[in-house]
């Protein structure tokens, strides 16, 4: 018996926003046959030092572990925007990824990237732009979302070529649109789709 490819859909959600489009991906992932999604967080930062994270968080996924970076066979990344950028505990993690660089520990895996926005044009593709940037000092594989997904020409919220996106509104309550969710769902299994080939028959 072939083992199970595995993806991991590392996220950091303050409000649930990028969670939900976290859970897309990795529904998208899990329809193709022999892969499974590996969905992981990130504790959030503090300005006070005392301040820890409790081991476990009180809902959502566990939080990520650096073997997780070993044992997964391509990432999916997600962060909400922060003034065009990816937020401080993404970044906080990805800062300490030295060691599995040094190592190749992602090299030649694929990856894609997610995000949410509070508004419209509050940066989404500059935060997707933000993550790629380590990634690729990883030596990851990049992929969009090409423009035979039509929902990129009719999207009034989120979706990009570049990755998948969600207008969550100011205070989080916007609902995920159906263009969102299917590009959502289309990055995920593209993902997978691709980390299945470059293992090769299985």
């Amino acid at each position: 018996m072939n083992p199970t490819l595995t993806i991991l859909v590392l996220y950091y959600s303050r409000h649930g926003a990028t969670r939900k489009l976290a859970e897309l991906i990795a529904q998208g992932i899990e329809s193709v046959p022999g892969v499974e999604a590996r969905l992981r967080t990130v504790p959030a930062v503090s300005t006070v030092a005392e301040s820890t994270a409790p081991g476990i968080p009180s809902n959502g996924a566990p939080y990520v572990e650096l073997s997780d970076l070993a044992e997964c066979a391509g990432l999916a990344l997600g962060s909400p925007t922060r003034f065009g950028n990816m937020a401080a505990a993404m970044k906080y993690f990805l800062d300490g990824t030295a060691a599995e660089w040094l190592a190749g520990t992602l090299s030649g895996k694929p990856a894609v990237v997610f995000a949410s926005t509070g508004s419209l044009h509050g940066g989404q593709e500059a935060t997707l732009l933000s993550m790629m940037i380590p990634l690729l000092h990883h030596g990851m594989l990049f992929m969009g979302l090409p423009y035979t997904h039509p929902e990129l020409m009719t999207t009034s919220s989120g979706g990009s070529p570049y990755g998948a996106t969600h207008w969550a509104g100011i205070d989080g309550d916007k609902a995920v649109t159906e263009d969102e969710k299917r590009l959502a769902i289309a990055l995920g299994r593209r993902l997978a789709d691709t980390a299945a080939k470059l293992h090769g028959p299985r």
